[in-house]
């Protein structure tokens, strides 16, 4: 994954990003709310935002359907190239996962290049799954898409930071219930379910069965994620259930 600088620079403040007490957010806009800095504070982070939000436009203005890309935190993100143990783990369970979810008519399922726009930053999820009652109001000239309700990332190199930091932060404010991490390498599954805002690791798997507690009923042997003899048996499975 690389940065692709594009437009005019994010000019942001030299205090910001700098090293702070590890403090929630919460407590932190509390100190903020004290401090006779508070208006000098509010100045920066909306010029800030201005510039981000104007930059965000130009994401959505130059970004093309053959790009993965995604809008990070003021930064426009250009995907480079997977790596085949990469592709093939994210084929075979996008396959499994649509092809249940559409015969038992439970939503849609999509594949990396849906745009998911939230309230900062835009993401391309390997994986996505929406309920029937979004899915219903999608239309065919639709390009940005809500939060889904369960998200699946398959880790590499360059992003496994990313996956494991501010998506997982992000999906979880937005409600996104149910998040998979894939590790093609260790050929692993972690499984996380929101509660009360906060994801909770249900189970990190590498063989065995994972089973979804968002998509009702959909139970897959982990290896058919990462071996294709094991993913046919699994599909064959599903279609003849």
């Amino acid at each position: 994954m690389r940065v692709q600088q594009v437009g005019p620079p994010l000019t942001v403040p030299s205090w910001v990003g700098q090293h702070v007490p590890a403090v929630t957010a919460d407590q932190a806009l509390q100190q903020l709310l004290r401090s006779p800095r508070l208006p000098e504070a509010v100045r920066r982070l909306q010029a800030v935002a201005r510039a981000e939000a104007k930059k965000r436009r130009y994401f959505y203005d130059v970004v093309t359907e053959q790009q993965k890309a995604e809008f990070i935190n003021g930064e426009i993100i250009v995907h480079s190239p997977v790596k085949l143990r990469h592709s093939l783990a994210s084929e075979n369970l996008f396959t499994l996962m649509m092809m249940y979810v559409r015969k038992h008519s439970l939503g849609v399922v999509f594949h990396e290049k849906i745009l998911i726009v939230l309230t900062r930053n835009d993401y391309e999820p390997d994986i996505c799954f929406f309920g029937p009652e979004k899915a219903r109001a999608f239309t065919p000239d639709q390009s940005k898409f809500p939060a889904p309700e369960l998200a699946v990332e398959v880790l590499s190199e360059s992003t496994a930071v990313v996956d494991r930091g501010i998506k997982f932060e992000d999906y979880a404010t937005h409600g996104v219930g149910e998040y998979w991490i894939v590790d093609p390498v260790a050929e692993t599954i972690e499984q996380y379910v929101l509660h009360e805002g906060v994801y909770q690791l249900v189970v990190k798997v590498k063989t065995g069965s994972i089973v979804s507690t968002i998509v009702t009923g959909f139970e897959i042997p982990v290896r058919a994620v990462f071996d294709g003899p094991a993913q046919f048996a699994a599909l064959q499975a599903i279609l003849a259930g």
